[in-house]
């Protein structure tokens, strides 16, 4: 048994009795007792009844237990799961498609079942990860990295069947939780950055076999295939441009049985949104679009909320239901946070703005092919949609296009909400949202030309409550590191909203007015999304804590923490130490080359940073189409001078030490220089001289 177990607990255990045969619970109500879909209900509002812990007495909230699962332990793995609390049992899975069932009281291990998937699967996009599994009819459901779908029997965990959705060879791979509704799984397949096709499916419970699949980009003749180019297209690229068109959906979908309707969002055009418009003309449906499809898999209505992506601006976090007064009617509504920074709300019966969503000029460039307008909700953004001021940068705002330059962009496309799920209270009519404001260096690929990152730009994030009837900003509070790829928030009828940051801290704000009332240091990255449950009249709180492994670079573990006021025999488990937090300023990152040469491209240095021992010269080589030098920019005293194509120069390091260069005429290219052992004897530190051509003079430009 691989589980550690570090919270101490009674010696006898009595496990309980997984999968019970029991009346089909009503996910249309919100979450209670248990824990029993992804989101907490069908809309996934990730909002509970439970007030035994509530803003006047979560401040003595302590650890009841915690375990380590000896799962998803690297630098690869994300830990991004939301358990699943049922019958007494808690069900997770790990950034290795790894599955514990353990008790929910105690923590104690009841079974557990190794995926052993493939450790060769490089589709994988943003670290590997499983968001969950669903638990029904005496099963546990998953879906792989490797593309496959699997059933295991949730007493003991042994596999009850298996299905190959899509292959993972083919750039497929599934990381959402399934929805499990009226002996049908729901769920999509991940994959849009790497050239496949999008598209979500309907398995049976029972056997596993596929009922249907809605491709979420049209084939040629469908129902807004007129949004991509022809197929006659004399251009191969575009003419096939739908056969790779991304569309991926990255969440789990919500459901509402009473209209027949499944809905989902989808990601980012393919085969990349990095600019790369010009080989796919037209708006892209129904790529960055809230879907809606019947049961039967048939399309209802659809919104798209980027038109013609360029940016990765799509919107993966999951859509949530709700029902508020709009102008003295009860409406059905749906809303989704987005990476744009904005809440898009919607009726959900036909896909129609239930606050006004206008339709707005935009940067246009005929070269990316971009759209003329974007659809701008009315309200609050929930992050800064321009950059900071950053020497010696030129910035652009939201939709600005990217192209041959070097821009610094916000939101950058890791910016807004991300996956981080966001909640909703039906007692405060708020949603809650999670947001990173991390603005990105960016110049449009494939022109043979690279950007390097914008050394000293902050990170940051918000943790904001927004109205849903005015779509405005209710408080907000501004959080140090940026959090819109990790736990989100969970509301509760004790007028809470949980919510884990990635330096560990796990945290309560009073859900009314956003004072933070208590946190916890977990000891790793507190980047999953968080529940509540209630057996034998004690209320928990649980979150999975290991960490994102891409987007925030958080603190990796494999732990699951729970809470109650009761807190642990003896109150023996206390705060872990806290670890080493994630950046928020950027810096030179990445791997350091053993190398003694560099070559200068259109705008970045290759290798970005090198390490050399003292006394050793290292040789300059411009790549790229325009003249650049390497001039130090922390008082090392060299510069190459301007290098055309072609030409080359070196530079001797004799002292120890990190020397950052830049190039002057295009100053936001920064490099850095890592040099080890011992000075040598009575050199300057640092020598320039010629290799080929003979550079010119120090400082003549």
């Amino acid at each position: 048994m691989r589980l550690v177990w570090v919270a101490a607990v009674a010696c006898a255990i009595a496990v309980p009795s997984a999968g019970l045969a029991q009346r089909a619970p009503d996910l249309r109500k919100p979450s209670a007792k248990e824990w029993l879909t992804i989101g907490g209900d069908w809309g996934n509002t990730r909002y509970s009844t439970l007030a035994q812990i509530n803003r006047n007495n979560v401040k003595t909230l302590k650890g009841a237990w915690v375990v380590h699962l000896g799962s998803g332990l690297g630098a690869k793995y994300s830990l991004e799961g939301t358990p699943i609390v049922k019958d007494g049992v808690m069900y997770f899975a790990t950034g290795n498609d790894d599955v514990f069932a353990l008790d929910a009281r105690t923590g104690a291990l009841i079974w557990e079942h190794r995926s052993h998937i493939e450790q060769n699967i490089n589709t994988v996009c943003c670290g590997w990860d499983n968001r969950g599994v669903a638990v029904a009819d005496g099963k546990v459901f998953l879906g792989q990295l490797d593309g496959s779908f699997v059933a295991l029997d949730a007493k003991t965990g042994q596999p009850a069947w298996k299905t190959q959705v899509a292959r993972w060879q083919d750039g497929y791979t599934i990381t959402a939780a399934p929805l499990y509704h009226n002996g049908v799984l729901y769920s999509g397949i991940s994959g849009g950055d790497r050239s496949a096709r999008g598209f979500v499916f309907a398995l049976d419970a029972k056997t596993g076999q596929e009922k249907w699949r809605f491709w979420t980009v049209p084939a040629p003749g469908e129902f807004g295939s007129d949004t991509w180019p022809k197929p006659d297209d004399p251009d191969p690229k575009r003419a096939n441009a739908w056969k790779v068109g991304g569309a991926a959906v990255w969440q789990t979908p919500a459901i509402d049985p009473d209209l027949g309707l499944i809905y989902f969002s989808t990601g980012n055009p393919g085969p990349e949104a990095g600019g790369m418009g010009r080989d796919r003309p037209g708006d892209n449906l129904f790529s960055a679009a809230i879907v809606a499809v019947t049961l039967a898999g048939k399309y209802a209505w659809h919104f798209q909320q980027v038109h013609h992506d360029l940016w990765d601006f799509d919107c993966p976090s999951p859509v949530v239901l709700f029902d508020q007064v709009y102008e003295g009617k009860l409406r059905k509504g749906i809303a989704e946070a987005c990476k744009t920074g904005w809440i898009y709300i919607l009726d959900r019966t036909d896909g129609k703005p239930l606050i006004g969503i206008d339709e707005k000029p935009v940067e246009v460039d005929e070269r990316v092919a971009s759209s003329p307008t974007q659809p701008i909700p009315r309200g609050d953004a929930v992050m800064p949609q321009c950059p900071q001021t950053l020497e010696p940068w030129v910035t652009k705002c939201i939709f600005g296009v990217i192209y041959d330059q070097p821009i610094l962009m916000s939101p950058g496309g890791n910016g807004g909400t991300n996956w981080a799920p966001m909640a909703y209270s039906p007692r405060t009519g708020y949603f809650y949202v999670t947001a990173a404001d991390r603005p990105q260096s960016r110049i449009l690929r494939g022109l043979g030309k690279t950007v390097g990152p914008p050394i000293g730009a902050k990170y940051g994030g918000t943790l904001t409550a927004v109205d849903s009837r005015t779509n405005k900003i209710a408080w907000q509070k501004r959080t140090p590191y940026s959090i819109g790829q990790g736990s989100g928030a969970l509301a509760t009828a004790g007028d809470l909203v949980f919510h884990g940051e990635p330096d560990g801290q796990f945290q309560a704000y009073d859900a009314r007015n956003g004072e933070l009332l208590w946190q916890w240091q977990t000891g790793a990255g507190a980047d999953a999304p968080a529940i509540t449950y209630e057996i034998d009249g004690t209320q928990y709180v649980a979150i999975a804590v290991g960490g994102v492994s891409i987007q925030t670079t958080s603190a990796n573990s494999d732990m699951i923490w729970v809470f109650s006021l009761k807190g642990s025999p003896g109150d023996r488990l206390k705060p872990f130490a806290a670890p080493q937090p994630p950046e928020n300023v950027v810096g030179f990152s990445g791997p350091v080359a053993r190398t003694s040469e560099i070559k200068i491209d259109d705008y970045t240095y290759a290798p970005l940073r090198i390490t050399v021992a003292a006394g050793t010269t290292v040789k300059f080589t411009n790549n790229g189409a325009q003249p650049h030098n390497a001039t130090s920019a922390d008082g090392g005293g060299f510069d190459t001078g301007l290098l055309s194509k072609g030409e080359t120069a070196t530079v001797t390091f004799n002292r120890p030490g990190s020397y950052t260069y830049i190039c002057t005429p295009h100053p936001s290219m920064i490099g850095q220089i890592i040099v080890t052992g011992q000075a040598v004897a009575e050199a300057p530190p640092t020598v320039v001289g010629p290799a080929g051509q003979q550079p010119q003079a120090h400082g003549a430009h």
